[in-house]
């Protein structure tokens, strides 16, 4: 890893996917909690307040850290600690949405798009105006349905098609008992983009499972899950045309996620002046 020139952006992302392999974490790669953590930090907008989002990286400070919501990101943050001491004059707020975006290319998905200029906020700044750091609860619950994601997301400012395509990051990953409480991937394919996560929903069929952790959905072999939420998009007639409709076509899905995932990392910010692409 080489010294980087002060927003020579590049020079981050080739280090991004450098690190993306990781063979004793998960399933082998720390693309998908990179993506979770970009979500996550972005995700906690307010449309109407204009607080909250990724500007600031506030998911630093209490009691943003410490949402449930959020249990395990201090490993991904942890993980990427080391570039954000190489190109030191990179914003956290910038490298964990580029982490993001460039994860989501790197494991075979659209190019989103991003662009600098996130402000990272002080620990002086946040005892100054705790109200910075936004409150829990701002994030989707798994277990809820779909009044529930259309009342977070529209708080974000997205519409029924933005939320099934934003959804569709469930293609990668899996749950942690010890983190979120539910257990397991939604595809066979969790360091892959694609629409896997839309074509097991809609061909798969799904069972309660019978378990001692909070109630999900098993396919026949109970190798795979589904969250209540993921299933209320099923359960929604007009969520259900869109989850339909990128089932059966992936460039579509690719299409509508990069623009929403675009979207949403950019919510919130605040740029001074014309930032360096």
């Amino acid at each position: 890893l080489s010294m980087s020139k002060e927003h020579d952006y590049e020079a981050v992302r080739a280090d991004i996917k450098a690190i993306l392999s990781k063979p004793d974490y998960d399933d082998g790669s720390l693309g998908p909690v990179f993506v979770r953590l970009a979500w996550h930090a972005s995700g906690t907008y307010e449309k109407h307040s204009g607080s909250g989002g990724s500007d600031g990286a506030t998911m630093r400070y209490n009691p943003e850290s410490t949402d449930g919501a959020n249990a395990g990101l201090d490993l991904a943050r942890k993980f990427l600690e080391p570039l954000k001491q190489k190109h030191s004059w990179i914003t956290y707020a910038d490298l964990w949405t580029l982490a993001g975006s460039m994860a989501i290319e790197a494991m075979g998905g659209p190019v989103i798009p991003w662009k600098a200029g996130r402000k990272d906020i002080t620990e002086q700044e946040v005892k100054k105006n705790p109200a910075r750091v936004p409150p829990n609860g701002r994030l989707p619950d798994a277990s809820k349905g779909a009044d529930h994601i259309r009342e977070i997301f529209g708080r974000m400012g997205f519409d029924d098609r933005d939320i099934v395509a934003l959804s569709g990051a469930h293609t990668l990953g899996r749950c942690h008992k010890d983190r979120s409480g539910y257990s397991g991937p939604w595809t066979h394919t969790p360091t892959r983009f694609s629409n896997q996560y839309f074509i097991q929903l809609t061909r798969n069929t799904w069972v309660k499972k019978e378990w001692d952790g909070p109630l999900q959905y098993r396919d026949p072999t109970d190798t795979l899950m589904m969250l209540p939420s993921d299933m209320a998009l099923l359960w929604d007639a007009k969520m259900k045309e869109h989850v339909e409709l990128y089932a059966k076509d992936k460039d579509a899905f690719f299409k509508d996620f990069a623009t929403a995932f675009g979207k949403l990392l950019d919510l919130g910010v605040k740029r001074q002046q014309a930032s360096h692409l």
